[in-house]
């Protein structure tokens, strides 16, 4: 036999044993879409009942942590405390102060329903005006002379110290309180007003006795706590008691006087009481025993 019967014989025989193994994989796909068949058709069924499938395992449920519920809260920068003057006739600023940390809050002191009276009030011949007792309508008595003469004499001596005191406000008709009050309230609303300005018929000014006092140059702190910081509020609050004025409204004293601290309102009630007050460290109310 030559090489060349010999490689058409090995040629036959691979042919022939290829044929054979397509013919087997033939009839296995056969079988087992036979089987399948029978199975109607359901591969998975037919594996197992073949024993060929695995059982499977089930797989754990996890639950993911919920997110807690967070609620976010703006803050807001409170709203200032008015602190003008009591009912500062022209009001060098419109920003109002807050009153300090110490002081404690105030429940308004009016007593409600009250009627103006005829008369005023007075205590060992001392006019009181204030949230219990206040004014008639009527009374006008004008800026006090005895107090502008006692301001004037004051403001000399503060000019040898180099500071210029002017009294921005003083006298004030009843019927301007009306107007002044309202604008406060108007714009604040009565609770916050009610502890800086007084209603109409209340007020200090209308006696004619009350100076709103202040530097000359120095406009933004008048009507203003900051004033009372400054060197010719630190003077005046030193000196004034010799010249029968007294600060009307000290710190941590609402509750007694029912306004604010003020440290530009100052009080003239004549330099024997001025001084006993200052010396006692105590309000108006205090020195008459009034409440």
């Amino acid at each position: 036999m030559n090489r060349r019967q010999a490689r058409r014989s090995t040629k036959k025989k691979h042919s022939k044993g290829l044929k054979a193994i397509v013919t087997v994989v033939l009839v296995l796909l056969i079988g087992l879409v036979v089987w399948v068949g029978i199975n109607d058709w359901d591969v998975e069924k037919a594996l197992e009942r073949a024993g060929l499938s695995t059982p499977e395992t089930e797989s754990p449920i996890v639950t993911l942590p919920e997110k807690e519920n967070t609620e976010v809260v703006k803050k807001t920068k409170p709203k200032n405390t008015p602190n003008p003057s009591e009912d500062t006739e022209t009001s060098p600023t419109d920003e109002p102060t807050t009153p300090s940390d110490s002081e404690k809050p105030f429940d308004g002191g009016y007593v409600e329903g009250q009627k103006l009276p005829t008369k005023p009030t007075y205590f060992n011949e001392i006019l009181l005006a204030n949230k219990k007792y206040p004014l008639p309508t009527t009374f006008a008595p004008g800026e006090n002379k005895d107090a502008r003469a006692a301001f004037e004499e004051m403001s000399a001596e503060a000019k040898l110290s180099n500071f210029n005191l002017t009294a921005f406000s003083t006298y004030r008709s009843y019927d301007y309180q009306v107007t002044l009050y309202n604008r406060y309230a108007d714009r604040d609303g009565a609770e916050a007003a009610d502890r800086y300005s007084a209603r109409p018929g209340y007020s200090e000014h209308q006696t004619g006795l009350a100076f709103d006092i202040g530097e000359v140059n120095h406009e933004k702190h008048w009507a203003s706590s900051s004033f009372g910081e400054t060197e010719a509020g630190k003077w005046l609050l030193a000196n004034a008691h010799r010249y029968g004025f007294i600060l009307r409204y000290p710190k941590n004293k609402e509750e007694v006087t029912g306004y604010m601290h003020e440290a530009w309102h100052y009080r003239y009630v004549g330099k024997p009481i001025s001084e006993e007050i200052f010396k006692k460290n105590i309000t108006l109310e205090e020195y008459l025993g009034v409440k």
